[in-house]
């Protein structure tokens, strides 16, 4: 039973390829051996999981690939 204030599939789809993209942006500014890189990969491993269980292709979306 959802309730009004859950939010739905593809509000948290949404969300989720921006938080993503937005997180790429600062990932490639950052210097890949920097802590503050190493906590964003984790986060961007998190989102890809997240994206994928929704279905989401991310070949187009991925620009770090790795």
């Amino acid at each position: 039973m959802y309730r009004e204030d859950t939010v739905s599939d593809k509000e948290m789809m949404k969300v989720s390829v921006e938080e993503f993209s937005r997180l790429q942006r600062y990932m490639v500014l950052a210097e890949k051996e920097s802590d503050a890189y190493k906590a964003m990969y984790e986060r961007y491993v998190e989102l890809k999981v997240i994206l994928t269980s929704f279905g989401v292709n991310l070949t187009e979306l991925d620009r770090i690939k790795q």
